[in-house]
């Protein structure tokens, strides 16, 4: 794993964000989500708050919406399951525009698309700030389980190495002839696939075993990404916006 490898959602910087260590980011960004997901629906005014603490993140981090907004496609499929259950739904219904829509179902699709957005935002915000280099040793010194931080390593380091595989394999295939949109090529798709996994699978098991060869026991050292541990003033900076999501969840609850 080389040490300037960088996955595609890294927005290279040098904002404070980026310079905190990467195991505070993650531990924020944990309980950041929980607090959202923590908030009952019903009380709109901390989705409110939720939002401007994020925004204020990607000014200190230096994140343009022109970055940050079309990486949010990606939950659009959430967003579809959304929009059909004010129709789905049953129990009392309401007029809205003409159309008759349940209110649990509104109150579930508001949940969605609110909680879904924030906890998305968020997961960019920490992704952009934090290169690849530094996960694997972030999720060490948070005492991850190593095998765990061992899929991480060879996730992070082959991701590229298999999607350079597939586009070439894309392109051997319609060099001679191959159309994808066409239905009768869907068997050619189907091996390609197949053929993709099998090779996946070897590469990484070969990977595995050399590094084994090489001593890798599971635990990342300190030094593969540079950088010291998170210090205290570091932890209660990194850790201010969680809190301050915790304390807007429970006073959700408290005030409903």
């Amino acid at each position: 794993m080389g040490a300037g490898h960088a996955h595609p959602l890294y927005l290279h910087g040098h904002s404070v964000v980026h310079a905190l260590p990467a195991e505070v980011k993650i531990v924020c960004l944990v309980a950041f989500v929980l607090a959202v997901v923590a908030t009952p629906r019903e009380t709109v005014w901390p989705f409110a708050v939720y939002a401007v603490t994020i925004v204020v993140i990607w000014r200190l981090a230096r994140i343009p919406l022109s970055w940050i907004m079309p990486r949010m496609a990606i939950e659009i499929p959430f967003l579809v399951l959304a929009v059909l259950l004010p129709f789905a739904e049953g129990g009392e219904r309401i007029d809205v525009v003409g159309l008759q829509l349940s209110v649990s179902g509104l109150w579930a699709a508001w949940g969605i698309v609110i909680k879904g957005t924030l906890g998305v935002a968020a997961s960019l915000t920490v992704a952009a700030a934090t290169s690849a280099a530094e996960l694997p040793v972030a999720l060490s010194r948070l005492a991850v389980p190593s095998l765990v931080t061992s899929m991480v390593v060879l996730m992070i380091r082959y991701i590229d190495v298999l999607a350079g595989e597939a586009n070439r394999m894309r392109m051997a295939r319609q060099s001679r002839g191959d159309s994808p949109r066409l239905l009768h090529q869907a068997k050619a798709i189907a091996a390609s696939i197949g053929s993709l996994f099998v090779r996946s699978y070897e590469r990484g098991e070969r990977v595995y075993l050399a590094m084994l060869s090489r001593g890798f026991d599971g635990r990342v050292p300190d030094d593969v990404a540079g950088g010291e541990r998170a210090s205290a003033r570091q932890w209660v900076f990194a850790m201010t916006p969680a809190v301050a999501a915790v304390v807007v969840a429970t006073a959700a609850w408290v005030v409903r």
